[in-house]
């Protein structure tokens, strides 16, 4: 258990500050105070052997062979076959980013090597996610006798059986979990395989772009070694990273190890614009600094997820894998728009489910359903149940023939696709699988109940020992002064931020509520004065209604305040300056 923070063991949001690490575990009187990186480094796991490694990751540091995964070297062997025999391969990837961008990476990376290669979307309201036998018989009657799944495929048996029969070839690239038996593929490379070794298994954070990256290597490697390359040049696998870098933050994928390597050096790819379709959407999402990881999972992930949501769902890939120039800025304006339809949609449905949940108040686990929902925007909304709720959620949209279609978001602790699987074994799902976080599902509308009553069943203990360590941890304590952009900038060595590698808390205080307000949709925009005579802005995201949100919003001139959150540059004056990204605060007298 982590020291305390400030003292503070019940905030205004009802929790205990601690401290990220303990003086012990950040090294005691041996670390130097001044030394910001080293001390977030410590504080997010890395042993203190390893701390160069981790101080600015490269692939080289952090790849593993990609040999260690099975089944890699057999399906890179048999890429290898079609590339030497400029056999047709068509590349079937989920509607998501993570599956875009998969679809997209082995796009590119086959077409530089003169293989004829096609992607194929399912179409997320008439197809549903995964592929099915028909798709793929569909695609080897069109020329393509072998397919690559990408992001999708661990669960699809009968449909890989379907194509087996029709001799269609199949390789499945995914990093969902896995049942105890796999489906009939040529090959399933998957580190969440339940048979794969430690040294693989440890890669089970990756994205499926990720894999598809792995997969990538391989298969370069397989025709270096039979002399592929003699006569032609080999294709730069490192220019595709900006493709990894996207689809591994859209995923929320732990920013650790590999990960935060492949995003590392990803983004460096991505400055150079030479992806021209997502610079077209970056040019569209009106992005003109060098991207960073929010950048991808809050501006560019979200417009190519929009054509899979609620648009057509080989927009993404297109835009990823497109060379002109005008057909790209066409896809970004596009999704652009489909992103602005996809925001009503989800604000619409959001609404319901928050009224629906105060039946399922005291479970466990978040259940709820509607008939009409758009099955585009419930994972989102479940995301935004879970950060409400600070519990798992699951949203089920009921079709008119009495078919949920159902998306769920977990809390860390509480392993939601494992439990989804277990509710598929037990004949309460028509399908479903997904990650420790997140998971995807169909379900009789009948058997809804049925399927809460099992999963709060299943998860109660986990999520209550989850909820009994909730606490807000933090990193370092500024004074007011101290929320300026030299901080800002200080922190960023560290990065890049996401799941698994959170950007620093900080706390800051005390302060005084100079002015306050509710702007946008939900947002609390707050002035502080400290008692340095430093002023500075922060803002709480979709807190306004919440308890945290009215109390600072009714305690202008009165008692001083702790607030935590996180610092970020604020470029939108004539001159840098900083704002708090507010999650918390407590009183400080």
């Amino acid at each position: 258990m982590s020291d305390a923070a400030l003292g503070i063991t019940c905030s205004i949001a009802g929790q205990p500050w601690r401290w990220r690490a303990t003086s012990a575990a950040m090294g005691g009187d041996t670390l130097a105070p001044d030394d910001l990186v080293t001390q977030l480094l410590l504080a997010r796991g890395v042993e203190r052997a390893d701390l160069d490694r981790h101080r600015a990751p490269t692939l080289r540091g952090f790849m593993p062979d990609p040999s260690i995964f099975r089944d890699m070297d057999a399906a890179a062997a048999r890429l290898a076959d079609a590339v030497e025999a400029k056999e047709a391969v068509t590349i079937f990837g989920d509607y998501d980013v993570d599956g875009a961008t998969s679809a997209a990476l082995l796009v590119r990376l086959l077409r530089g090597l003169g293989v004829p290669v096609d992607a194929y979307i399912p179409d997320r309201l008439m197809e549903g996610y995964g592929p099915s036998g028909a798709a793929l018989v569909k695609i080897g009657e069109a020329g393509s006798r072998l397919i690559v799944t990408v992001d999708c495929g661990a669960q699809a048996f009968d449909a890989i059986a379907e194509a087996n029969a029709a001799g269609v070839e199949v390789i499945v690239v995914d990093h969902h979990q896995c049942a105890t038996t796999l489906p009939q593929a040529f090959a399933v490379v998957n580190p969440n395989r339940l048979d794969e070794a430690v040294d693989a298994a440890i890669h089970g954070n990756l994205a499926a772009v990720g894999v598809a990256f792995l997969l990538g290597a391989a298969l370069l490697r397989t025709l270096r070694a039979r002399g592929f390359f003699a006569q032609r040049d080999e294709p730069a696998l490192i220019d595709l990273l900006d493709l990894v870098a996207l689809g591994t933050v859209a995923d929320v994928a732990r920013l650790t190890g590999f990960n935060r390597a492949l995003v590392t050096q990803g983004l460096k790819v991505m400055a150079r614009r030479g992806n021209i379709g997502l610079s077209a959407l970056m040019d569209a999402a009106r992005l003109t600094k060098p991207p960073g990881a929010s950048d991808m999972g809050f501006a560019l992930g979200p417009r190519i997820n929009a054509g899979g949501r609620v648009g057509k769902s080989d927009l993404g890939v297109r835009l990823l894998t497109t060379t002109d120039p005008q057909e790209a800025a066409d896809i970004s304006q596009e999704l652009n728009r489909l992103n602005e339809e996809r925001r009503a949609i989800e604000a619409a449905v959001l609404d319901e489910a928050i009224v629906a949940s105060a039946a399922c108040a005291n479970a466990p686990v978040a259940l709820v359903a509607g008939a009409g929902w758009h099955p585009g925007v419930i994972g989102i909304v479940a995301g935004r149940l879970k950060e409400r709720l600070h519990r798992p959620a699951i949203v089920v949209a009921i079709d008119d023939d009495g078919v949920g279609k159902g998306s769920g978001r977990s809390i860390g602790g509480v392993d939601l696709g494992a439990a989804i699987l277990a509710a598929k074994e037990s004949g309460l799902l028509v399908a479903g699988g997904g990650h420790a976080m997140a998971a995807g599902l169909t379900v009789a509308a009948d058997k809804i109940d049925a399927l809460g009553a099992f999963l709060n069943d299943r998860l109660a203990a986990d999520v209550e020992r989850a909820s009994g360590d909730k606490a807000l941890l933090i990193d370092a304590v500024l004074a007011p002064r101290g929320i300026n952009p030299l901080w800002c900038e200080a922190i960023e060595s560290a990065g890049p931020y996401g799941a698994g590698w959170p950007a620093p808390r900080v706390a800051t205080g005390p302060v005084r509520i100079v002015e306050s307000g509710i702007v946008g949709t939900d947002h609390l925009r707050l002035i502080v004065s400290g008692d340095d005579g430093a002023r500075f802005k922060a803002i709480a995201f979709r807190a306004a209604e919440t308890d945290l949100g009215q109390t600072l919003l009714h305690a202008r001139g009165g008692r001083k305040l702790w607030l935590a959150g996180r610092a970020k540059r604020d470029d939108w004056g004539s001159r840098p300056a900083a704002e708090l990204h507010l999650e918390d605060a407590a009183w400080a007298e």
